[in-house]
C-alpha cells in the first residue's frame, strides 16, 4: 500500500514536470499568426461547396467583387446568393475594404455562391488573422461537408423505392 502512495506521488510529479516543461513551447506557438499576403498585395484561398470549387484573391480596395470576369450582380441573379457571398465582411465588420476576384467552377449557382463565400473567409483570415475568431464562431471557415447522395441500386433516386401495389 506504501508502495502504491509512492508511485501515484511519483506519477504526479512527472507529470506536473512535463506539464511545466511543455508549457514554454505553447506559449511560444501561440504568437500572433503573420499574414499571408503576396507581392502584389492580395491574399489567396480556396473555397469549396458541393461540386464548386473557388479560388479567390483578396486585396485592398472598394468593396468590388468580379466573379468569373463579371460583376457578382450580373454573375449571381438571386438576391440571396448575393447576401451569402458578402456575409464574411459583414461578420468581420470590413464591408467595401476589399476588392475580390475569383474564378469558380462546377455546382450550380448555390453552391458556388457558398464555395466563394468560404474562399472570401478564409482569404479574410490570411489577409488580418485577428478575424479569425468572429469567422470561425459565425461558421465561415468550416467546410460544409453535405454533398448530394448516391442513387442505390433497385430504388429510383437515392433513397425514393418503388412503387408497391397491394392488388
Amino acid at each position: 500500500m506504501a508502495e502504491t502512495v509512492k508511485d501515484l506521488k511519483d506519477l504526479k510529479e512527472a507529470t506536473t514536470d512535463a506539464a511545466e516543461a511543455a508549457a514554454p513551447a505553447a506559449e511560444e506557438t501561440s504568437a500572433p499568426k503573420e499574414p499571408k499576403i503576396d507581392d502584389l498585395g492580395r491574399s489567396y484561398a480556396t473555397g469549396r461547396r458541393k461540386e464548386s470549387v473557388a479560388r479567390v484573391w483578396l486585396t485592398k480596395g472598394s468593396g468590388k467583387v468580379i466573379v468569373n470576369g463579371k460583376a457578382q450582380e450580373q454573375y449571381f441573379g438571386r438576391q440571396t446568393h448575393l447576401l451569402v457571398l458578402n456575409q464574411p465582411f459583414l461578420v468581420a465588420d470590413r464591408v467595401n475594404q476589399f476588392d475580390v476576384m475569383c474564378t469558380v467552377k462546377g455546382g450550380g449557382l448555390s453552391g458556388q455562391a457558398g464555395a466563394v463565400r468560404h474562399g472570401i473567409s478564409r482569404a479574410l483570415e490570411n489577409f488580418e488573422p485577428a478575424l479569425r475568431p468572429a469567422l470561425k464562431k459565425a461558421g465561415m471557415l468550416t467546410r460544409d461537408a453535405r454533398v448530394v447522395e448516391r442513387k442505390k441500386i433497385g430504388k429510383h433516386k437515392a433513397r425514393r423505392t418503388k412503387q408497391w401495389a397491394k392488388r
